[in-house]
């Protein structure tokens, strides 16, 4: 065998390797999304399903001697779209008692619109222990042009929050959906 056929065959054989090493990472990353959506199921910290669902009341009563601060947060990332803020900008809460926020909306697009809010906890171990039974973020909002909206969301901060913590930040982003599903990977519009 030549030595030109032999780089030829050993270049086919480093293309061969390259190719599957692309396809590897391919896969890899494919699969990160199921692996941490996986991972939060495992562990109960950034489930995006436990955000998302009502909470049930629990049948113990409140933790009168102990009160928690709940700061409220909002953005509306890369869109001048929406006024979206809280009403209050934090309040002080006792574990166990069910407590009520609103949330200020007003489309600004000059056009009918869809709101998507998503929910952050923070600390994020916390995240497990702050729970809503009603909230905007359940559901997408429909917006009119120009229509304000006052959006409530119910929740209980468990009693069961470590000691340690004496502070929760619930933090909203505000999406326009249809502007996210044409960001969104994979759309080829």
């Amino acid at each position: 065998m030549t030595s030109k056929q032999q780089r030829k065959r050993d270049n086919l054989g480093l293309a061969g390797r390259l190719l599957l090493m692309v396809a590897g990472s391919f896969a890899f990353g494919y699969a990160l999304v199921p692996l941490y959506d996986v991972f939060c199921e495992v562990t109960g910290i950034g489930s995006r399903e436990r955000l998302l669902q009502a909470a049930t009341v629990g049948v113990a009563g409140p933790d009168m001697n102990r009160s928690i601060v709940v700061e409220f947060v909002s953005s509306t990332p890369g869109s001048g779209e929406w006024e979206f803020h809280p009403n209050v900008g934090s309040m002080e809460v006792h574990p166990g008692k069910l407590y009520e926020a609103t949330f200020h909306a007003r489309n600004l697009s000059g056009h009918a619109i869809v709101g998507q809010a998503v929910p952050s906890i923070s600390p994020g171990r916390a995240a497990r222990y702050f729970q809503k039974t009603e909230c905007f973020c359940f559901t997408p909002q429909p917006f009119a042009e120009g229509e304000v909206k006052e959006m409530p969301v119910r929740f209980i901060v468990d009693r069961e929050l470590p000691a340690s913590v004496d502070r929760l930040t619930l933090s909203y982003s505000f999406f326009d959906t249809a502007r996210l599903a044409q960001q969104s990977p994979g759309n080829n519009s």
